[in-house]
């Protein structure tokens, strides 16, 4: 027993008084609110990679103070400090801990959510100390690999130059395995998951009868090849009889269009089968057709495709593919070009086709994508291409910080309009909407091309940046958006870590805040970017109560 004590003993005394110090800091810091309410398990990680980092910043900044030669406090002074500052910061975590509960519901109010009573300290404390405890053995094991490697570079060269041959070795091993061996490891992994449980959860649906409907004995795409996302797109969604049935006027039955993971060995080869599916079913003989990029599962949200379907009395066709089984936040980390290739060579194949019709018998052209999918809709669209034959507009939703053009058009906005909402030259082209509509934009009149964005100020996935690491950005300024917490304060680094683990969670939100888009918003917008015709307020009201209980997952 003795001996056990003696090396608990020695393994606490050799952890860093100037790491436990600026550790426990940025760890106070790090249970102050975000963008989006945090799981207890969540905050709980999130403090305890905090503290590990702030631990790694103090010893990393005291071992280069001592090697600089310069005087530190030494004896009782020493001491005495260390104590002040460790019983302060104590002080502190206990007054921060029992603050957590109304720093969230300072959130749950703006997203109408259900109050906490409370935080759970005592819970997100363990959590922190096991996931701290955990990086930091790994660290220490590490830098153990590193000194025996360095001492046996030792016997044969200079001290010195084992120490950078050394940390060289080590370095090149971690980088490689991180983005390397272990990284395509974990890719496969997942991907062998998701694709695992896409053909599991495709058991419980069957081939449609019908055959003008992608996946039925007729169709150019195989059942077995369109996968979960897709056969939920083909299978729900209004038929004829549900939107005559709502808005009293017959209706069309509407065209839906969707090319699997499966579907084609490459891109080019799924879009072609696409297209030749859009063409068999008579997607070109419709009088609406969207050109839609999905989420990174492939997912196309049905509170955007099923309204605009009722919009337009169902004469209207969607077409998508799907490019990957990843969710979009993991996707878009590893593999952001994915969706922009596919919504190039979507929109290529198609557009080619519609662009050789005659221009009084064919569609009006739109594209669309949530996420994601907005991303590779938005950055893969040459409009100098398009300038002579030009779509007819876009609705783009919840776009991902990456986006180019998003951010084109964002950093170009007039400078008196916020970030989270902006308004883009004379607003004749391009509007930014959020829950609250559009902004006043006095007699601003569309011109003949539309496009809209639909965003929240809340939704981390769309407001990122990696300048969130030392640089307080526009969004979390005085002006801030209306499901922002008053709450939340920039804090270099801590803030960039905060609002990346809300990107993780960020559709585990009510509807109409975050990156969980609501129907009404999707109609609103829908209608500005569309012009439905024969379309009033009364059928606006109707469709906008038929919605407000919608479920995008039926099953």
């Amino acid at each position: 027993m003795n001996h056990v004590m003696s090396l608990l003993r020695r393994f606490v005394s050799s952890f860093s008084t100037v790491g436990l110090i600026v550790g426990l800091g940025l760890a106070c810091i790090s249970l102050t609110p975000s963008m989006l309410p945090r799981a207890i398990l969540v905050q709980g990680v999130l403090t305890g990679l905090v503290f590990a980092l702030g631990y790694g910043i103090g010893v990393t900044l005291h071992e280069i103070w001592k090697y600089m030669g310069l005087k530190s406090l030494a004896g009782k002074p020493a001491r005495f400090v260390t104590w002040l500052l460790l019983g302060v910061l104590i002080v502190v975590a206990i007054f921060m801990l029992g603050k957590m509960a109304n720093w969230q519901n300072s959130i749950h109010l703006l997203m109408q959510m259900d109050e906490i009573e409370s935080g759970y300290p005592v819970t997100v404390v363990s959590v922190a100390i096991a996931t701290a405890l955990v990086i930091l053995l790994i660290f220490r094991l590490i830098l153990f690999i590193a000194a025996k490697i360095i001492n046996a570079i030792a016997r044969l060269l200079p001290r010195r130059v084992a120490i950078v041959l050394g940390l060289t070795v080590v370095g090149y091993t971690l980088v490689t395995l991180a983005t390397g061996v272990l990284l395509r490891s974990a890719l496969h992994a997942l991907d062998d998951t998701f694709a695992a449980l896409d053909r599991v959860l495709d058991e419980q649906y069957t081939p449609p009868e019908a055959d003008l409907a992608s996946g039925s004995a007729q169709s150019l795409i195989s059942w077995d090849d369109i996968g979960r996302t897709g056969t939920r797109f083909v299978i729900y969604g209004p038929r004829e009889e549900d939107i005559t049935s709502l808005l009293e006027r017959q209706a069309k039955h509407p065209v839906r269009v969707y090319a699997g993971y499966n579907t084609g060995d490459s891109l080019e080869e799924r879009a072609r089968i696409a297209l030749n599916e859009l063409i068999r079913v008579g997607g070109f003989d419709q009088s609406l057709l969207i050109v839609a990029v999905p989420t990174g599962t492939g997912w196309l949200d049905p509170a955007a495709v099923d309204t605009v379907e009722y919009l337009h009395q169902g004469d209207i066709a969607i077409v998508g593919m799907q490019y990957s089984y990843l969710p979009s936040w993991l996707t878009l980390l590893v593999e952001p070009e994915a969706s922009s290739r596919a919504g190039k060579a979507l929109f290529d194949a198609v557009y080619g086709h519609w662009s050789s019709l005659p221009r009084d018998r064919r569609p009006r052209l739109y594209l669309h994508g949530l996420s994601l999918g907005a991303f590779g809709s938005a950055d893969t669209v040459d409009f100098l291409t398009i300038l002579s034959d030009p779509i007819d507009g876009a609705l783009w939703s919840g776009p991902p910080f990456p986006s180019e053009f998003w951010n084109t058009v964002t950093n170009s906005r007039h400078p008196d309009s916020p970030q989270w909402r902006p308004i883009f030259r004379d607003s004749s082209v391009i509007r930014f909407m959020n829950q609250d509509g559009f902004p006043d934009l006095g007699d601003a009149d569309w011109g003949s091309l539309r496009v809209v964005y639909l965003q929240y100020a809340s939704d981390p996935m769309t407001f990122f940046s990696v300048n969130l690491a030392y640089a307080q950005p526009d969004w979390l300024g005085l002006n801030r958006g209306p499901d922002v917490s008053p709450d939340l304060k920039f804090y270099p680094l801590v803030t960039f870590l905060q609002v990346a683990f809300d990107m993780i969670v960020s559709t585990n939100v009510p509807s109409g805040y975050g990156h969980n888009f609501a129907p009404n918003h999707y109609i609103d917008a829908w209608i500005e970017v569309t012009e439905p015709r024969s379309w009033s307020s009364a059928a606006t009201k109707k469709l906008k109560e038929r919605f407000a209980d919608f479920d995008p997952n039926p099953l």
